[in-house]
């Protein structure tokens, strides 16, 4: 198993704080973002760890070094969705964590064995207005997502951290191959071609708690996040 943590985005919704460092390296609770996911991933035995850089990409050298993680630098971060980004690591998507490393983890639910299908990790989150809402059957296996609107009651969502097999990677690498040859991505996003083709994988939920996982896209998001966590 290995794992790819996104970190190529230049969090504009952080400002200030995201003006010279990039948003995965911005610290909560004395630890970065990134570093604390790439300690969970240790945790559980997976050591080859990709990171996906664009915006200020030498931030990450110390920590790359340290960990002895894969750097790959994505150039056009501020040209294209993450798609490309995907795109320039999907030989690794194969047995393979995907995680977006502006998430915060505070508890650690990746499994130390391998898992047998491949699965979304999803928290049920109350203000879902823009998320993508997982739609699965009684076994647990998805085949589709809604976007949250007002007024929606707490939905298990689209959480930021993935697991894909061998077969699925290769297909999602493929579809994605395909998307960036053809020339007309610049708006797409990687997941969008996971959920279109959902048909043709084995994707699971695995429901997690509604606090083992925060996602830190802007200064509001950052701020519910300490006061959860009474900091």
């Amino acid at each position: 198993m290995r794992a790819i943590l996104m970190a190529a985005g230049m969090g504009t919704r952080l400002r200030p704080l995201t003006e010279n460092t990039p948003k995965s390296l911005i610290e909560v609770n004395g630890m970065s973002l990134l570093e604390r996911q790439i300690l969970n991933l240790r945790e559980c035995g997976i050591n080859e760890i990709i990171v996906l850089t664009g915006y200020l990409h030498e931030k990450f050298d110390d920590i790359v070094k340290k960990y002895n993680l894969i750097k790959v630098v994505n150039e056009k971060f501020d040209v294209y969705n993450n798609i490309y980004t995907m795109y320039l690591v999907r030989q690794y998507l194969n047995d393979a964590f995907v995680i977006d490393a502006d998430n915060y983890i505070t508890k650690n639910f990746l499994p130390k064995a391998k898992p047998t299908t491949s699965i979304y990790y999803s928290a049920c989150k109350e203000n879902i207005v823009g998320e993508w809402i997982l739609k699965y059957d009684d076994n647990g296996r998805i085949f589709g997502v809604d976007i949250g609107k007002e007024g929606d009651e707490p939905k298990y969502i689209m959480s930021g951290a993935s697991f894909w097999t061998e077969k699925d990677g290769e297909l999602i690498a493929k579809k994605v191959e395909e998307a960036v040859d053809k020339g007309d991505f610049r708006d797409l996003y990687w997941d969008s071609i996971a959920v279109d083709n959902l048909k043709n994988m084995n994707v699971y939920i695995e429901k997690i708690e509604s606090d083992d996982i925060f996602e830190i896209d802007s200064l509001q998001d950052l701020e519910y996040l300490k006061r959860t966590l009474n900091l």
